[in-house]
């Protein structure tokens, strides 16, 4: 994995990645992270070194992580600890 500065372009792919290839764990993050009961249709919008971003049912909703992210290589990390924790 390449390590990159979370520049918009770098959020834009792992947006589109995660979107594509881990819908399931987006809506893991929504309920687990978001409390969202029952959410029918997500999409991850924007990963900033601070939180991201999810679009539910129509509104967004932010989702901060609890250390500031240093890179694409540690935002791979978070998302990846995120889930083995819940």
């Amino acid at each position: 994995m390449i390590n990159e500065p979370l520049t918009k372009e770098v959020s834009n792919r792992i947006c589109d990645h995660m979107n594509r290839d881990h819908n399931d764990s987006i809506i893991k993050y929504v309920i687990y992270y978001g409390g969202v009961q029952n959410p029918k249709v997500v999409r991850m919008v924007e990963i900033n070194s601070n939180s991201m971003i999810i679009e539910v049912d129509g509104a967004n909703i932010n989702i901060a992580f609890d250390h500031t992210l240093l890179d694409s290589k540690d935002a791979h990390r978070t998302l990846v600890e995120m889930i083995k924790s819940m």
